[in-house]
C-alpha cells in the first residue's frame, strides 16, 4: 500500500496541474449535484439571502390603496369578548359600505352559527315548552341572516381557508376564469378540504377569496399563491378577489406556458395572472413573492373608532380604498413572521400584496434563475481553478475573494436594479470549495514535491539551494536540459599508494574525513555535488538553480578547498595533495540513469574536458588548472596563464590557467612582477623566439614561487628541445598532451 501511494504521489507530482484540475472539476460537479439533493440546505440558505435583500432594500413606501380595519385589543375591551355578535360585524360592513369603500376583504371565516342569535334562544325556549312571541321580523332574530344581508349590500369578499387537515368542500367560487395556455387546474396542487363560512354568508357575498398562508418550514411568510385549487375549481387569493371586486371585473385571466408569446418549456406552469387592468407575474406554481415595505403603509382604523359615529375622519380615510378586516389582537393569534418582522398581523400581509400589485412593484425569481446560478457557479469555479496551479497563494486568495465578491455583488445588483431574486450561495459556495479543496491538493502535492526534492538533492546541494528548489520547483527541469555549467573535478594525488598502506576501515575513515570538508566548502558556494568516484569529486555550478557568477563561485570554491585541505593535513601523519580541474561550457544536465535508478548529473564534451584538465595538474605539478572559458569570467584573483594544450582526444587547443591565490595575492606587488615576467616569457615562447624565451625563463626560475617549479622545468625541457629542433613555421605555441 505504501509503495502504491508513493507511486501515486509521484505521478501526481509529475502531473500536478492535471491533478489539481481534475479535483477542482470534481468539486464543481459534486457541489452542484449536492446542492439539489433532497437533503441540501440550499433552498433555506437562498431564502435567508432573499430576506436579507428585503431588509437592506425594502419596498419604497407609497400612498396605500388599502385601509385595515383592526380588531385590536382595545376594541375587544370596549365591544366585549370575541367572537362578537354577527350584528356587530354587520355594523362594521354597513359603515364601510356607506362610506364608499371600493371593496371589503374579510381576513376572517365565520364557520359556525352565531351563538348570540335570539333565534337560537327562542328555539331553545320553545323546545322546553315556553311560548315566545316577537313583534318584529323574524330575520332580525338570526344574526347570521343579518350579516348575510350586509354581505349582499356591500362589495364584500368572504374569507376562505384551504387546508390539508380538513375535508369540508369549499363553496363554489364567485370569480370567473379565463385561460391563456394550459388550464392551471392541470398543474396547481390541490387541497383536500376547507374551512368555510356558513353557506348563507358565502352565498350572499359577491366574492370569495382564500386568506390562508401556505405553511413554510421556518414559518416565515414569503410567497403566497394567487390561485388555489380544490378539485377542478380555482379560488383566487383574498388580494386578487378584492382587486376584482374593486375594479368591477367578473373574470380573472391566468396565463400559462404554451400561451401565445410565452416560451413553452415542456413543463406546464403559470407565468402571469390578470385581474381587471392589473397584471401580476407569477412563478410556475402561481405564487408571488411578497415585497414588504420598511414601514407600515396602510392606514389602520381600530373597530371601536370605526363604529364611533362622532369620528369625522373615518370617511376621508376609507373612501375609495379597499378595506381589509382582520385582527392584531395577540389572543386571536393571527400574527405571522415576515422577512422584516417577527410578529406581523396577517391582514397587513394581504394589504402589502394589494399595494405592490397596484403599484406594480414585484419581486421575481424567473424560471431561468436556477440555471443562471448553476452557470455562474461553473464559470466562477473554473476561473478560480484556472489560475490556481500557476499563481502564488496570495494571488489565488485574491481571485477567490473576487469570485466571492462577484457572486454577492451580482445577486445584490440584480435585486437592487431589477428586483430579481438571484442567490449568490451556489456560485460563492462553489468558488470557495474549489479554492479550498484544490488548494489543499496543491499543498499536498507541493509537500510531496518538497519532500521529493529534499530527498533527491540534499546529498549534493547545500541546504540553502535545496530550500530554493523547494520554493521554486519549476526551476528543476527533470529529464535533461542544456545549460552552461562550470564543472569541477578533484582528485587526491597518489591515492593508490596511500590506499595500499591502509586497512579498508582506515581507508573509509580517511576518505570520509577528506570528502566531508571538501563537500562542505563546495556546497557553501552553491555547488551541486554530482558524484563521488572513489577519492574523486565531480561537482558543477549553475544547475539545477541559476548561479549567475558561477565561474567566480567555482574559483572561490577551489581556493576554499585548498584552505580546508591545509587544515586537514594538520591532522594527518603524511600530508596529501589534490589536483582540481575547472572548465565551463554547455552540458546536458538532469535526472539521468535508468528507470530503476537515476541521479541528477551532467554529461557532455565540456565535462570530459574538465576531467582531462584535472589530469594535467599532475604533469604541471599544480594544485589547480582551469580552461580559458572559466578564467575569462573571473575577476580579482591571482590567475596566471600556464599553457595551450590539446588534450587527449581533442585537436583543438585549450588555454589553461592556474590560481596562485585570492584577492590579497592578486594585489601583491610580487605577483604583479611575476605576472609581467611570466607573460613576457609566454609571448617569446609562442612567437618562436626561443633564445629570448630561454633568458626570460632563467629569470623566472630564479624568482618563481615553489608551486611553479615543475611548470618552468617543463618549459625548460621544451625550449632546449626547440633550440635544437625548432617547431614548424605555423606553430602557435600549443602543446599536445600524451596522457589523460
Amino acid at each position: 500500500m505504501r509503495g502504491f501511494l508513493t507511486r501515486l504521489l509521484h505521478r501526481a507530482r509529475r502531473r500536478r496541474h492535471l491533478a489539481i484540475w481534475s479535483v477542482g472539476l470534481a468539486v464543481i460537479a459534486l457541489v452542484i449535484a449536492a446542492a439539489y439533493s433532497p437533503f441540501s440546505p440550499l433552498d433555506r440558505l437562498n431564502l435567508l439571502v432573499f430576506d436579507t435583500y428585503q431588509k437592506l432594500r425594502p419596498r419604497p413606501p407609497t400612498e396605500s390603496a388599502v385601509v385595515v380595519i383592526d380588531i385590536d385589543d382595545e376594541s375587544i375591551r370596549q365591544l366585549g369578548q370575541w367572537p362578537w355578535p354577527r350584528t356587530v360585524m354587520a355594523s362594521i360592513i354597513d359603515r364601510l359600505t356607506a362610506e364608499g369603500v371600493a371593496a371589503i376583504g374579510l381576513d376572517i371565516v365565520f364557520s359556525e352559527p352565531d351563538r348570540t342569535s335570539p333565534s337560537l334562544a327562542v328555539a331553545q325556549l320553545q323546545s322546553q315548552g315556553f311560548q315566545v312571541s316577537h313583534p318584529g321580523p323574524t330575520e332580525d332574530l338570526d344574526h347570521d341572516k343579518v350579516l348575510a344581508a350586509s354581505f349582499a349590500r356591500g362589495p364584500v369578499v368572504a374569507g376562505l381557508v384551504l387546508s390539508e387537515g380538513v375535508d369540508t368542500p369549499p363553496p363554489q367560487p364567485m370569480a370567473g376564469f379565463a385561460f391563456a395556455g394550459d388550464n392551471p387546474s392541470q398543474y396547481l396542487p390541490a387541497f383536500p378540504g376547507s374551512v368555510r363560512n356558513l353557506p348563507i354568508l358565502d352565498a350572499a357575498a359577491p366574492g370569495i377569496g382564500v386568506f390562508s398562508f401556505p405553511p413554510a418550514e421556518d414559518g416565515v411568510v414569503r410567497r403566497i399563491p394567487l390561485l388555489s385549487r380544490y378539485g377542478d375549481n380555482l379560488y383566487p387569493a383574498l388580494s386578487i378577489e378584492t382587486l376584482r371586486i374593486a375594479q368591477g371585473a367578473s373574470t380573472v385571466i391566468a396565463r400559462s406556458t404554451g400561451a401565445s408569446g410565452e416560451f413553452d418549456t415542456g413543463q406546464p406552469g403559470m407565468t402571469a395572472l390578470k385581474v381587471g387592468d392589473l397584471e401580476i407575474p407569477t412563478g410556475p406554481d402561481g405564487r408571488i413573492w411578497v415585497y414588504y415595505a420598511a414601514d407600515q403603509t396602510s392606514p389602520v382604523i381600530p373597530v371601536h373608532k370605526l363604529l364611533d359615529p362622532s369620528d369625522a375622519e373615518v370617511r376621508s380615510t376609507v373612501e375609495g380604498r379597499i378595506a381589509l378586516i382582520g385582527t392584531s389582537a395577540v389572543g386571536l393569534r393571527d400574527l405571522v413572521a415576515t422577512p422584516l418582522r417577527a410578529g406581523y398581523p396577517g391582514v397587513l400581509v394581504h394589504a402589502e400584496m394589494i399595494d405592490q400589485i397596484i403599484n406594480q412593484e414585484f419581486l421575481t425569481r424567473p424560471d431561468w434563475a436556477e440555471g443562471l446560478e448553476i452557470f455562474a457557479a461553473i464559470v466562477l469555479g473554473l476561473v478560480v481553478l484556472a489560475f490556481l496551479p500557476w499563481l502564488p497563494t496570495w494571488a489565488n486568495i485574491l481571485i477567490a475573494a473576487t469570485a466571492l465578491a462577484i457572486s454577492i455583488g451580482g445577486g445584490w445588483f440584480a435585486f437592487a436594479s431589477h428586483s430579481l431574486l438571484l442567490s449568490p450561495i451556489l456560485p460563492a459556495q462553489t468558488s470557495l470549495l474549489v479554492f479550498g479543496v484544490a488548494s489543499g491538493i496543491r499543498l499536498l502535492l507541493s509537500e510531496s514535491e518538497s519532500r521529493y526534492i529534499r530527498s533527491a538533492f540534499s546529498h549534493y546541494l547545500s541546504p540553502h539551494m535545496v530550500e530554493q528548489l523547494v520554493h521554486n520547483p519549476d526551476a528543476l527541469v527533470l529529464g535533461g536540459e542544456n545549460r552552461e555549467l562550470t564543472i569541477l573535478f578533484c582528485d587526491i594525488r597518489s591515492f593508490t599508494t596511500i590506499s595500499e598502506t591502509m586497512e579498508p576501515t582506515q581507508l573509509t575513515v580517511f576518505l570520509n574525513n577528506f570528502l566531508t570538508p571538501m563537500t562542505n566548502v563546495l556546497m557553501e558556494r552553491e555547488a551541486t555535488i554530482d558524484k563521488y568516484i572513489g577519492d574523486a569529486i565531480m561537482a558543477f555550478w549553475n544547475a539545477p538553480l541559476d548561479v549567475p557568477d558561477h565561474r567566480q563561485k567555482a574559483c572561490e570554491g577551489v581556493l576554499a578547498m585548498m584552505a580546508a585541505l591545509e587544515e586537514l593535513n594538520k591532522t594527518l601523519e603524511k600530508p596529501v595533495k589534490i589536483g582540481v580541474g575547472l572548465n565551463t561550457g554547455i552540458c546536458c544536465v538532469g535526472n539521468l540513469g535508468s528507470r530503476q535508478r537515476f541521479d541528477y548529473s551532467a554529461i557532455g564534451d565540456s565535462v570530459n574536458l574538465g576531467s582531462r584538465i584535472e589530469g594535467l595538474t599532475k604533469q604541471y605539478g599544480l594544485s589547480n588548472l582551469m580552461a580559458d572559458s572559466t578564467a575569462s569570467g573571473v575577476e580579482g584573483l591571482a590567475i596566471l596563464e600556464i599553457d595551450k594544450v590539446m588534450v587527449v582526444g581533442r585537436d583543438e587547443a585549450t588555454s589553461l590557467y592556474t590560481m596562485l591565490g585570492g584577492r590579497e595575492r592578486a594585489a601583491a606587488a610580487d605577483f604583479a612582477e611575476l605576472k609581467t615576467l611570466h607573460d613576457s616569457f609566454l609571448a617569446a615562447y609562442r612567437s618562436s623566439r626561443f633564445p629570448d624565451a630561454a633568458a626570460e625563463l632563467a629569470r623566472l626560475q630564479e624568482s618563481a614561487p615553489t608551486e611553479l617549479e615543475k611548470v618552468y622545468a617543463e618549459y625548460r625541457r621544451r625550449v632546449e628541445a626547440y633550440l635544437v629542433s625548432p617547431p614548424p613555421p605555423d606553430w602557435d605555441g600549443s602543446y599536445r598532451a600524451e596522457h589523460k
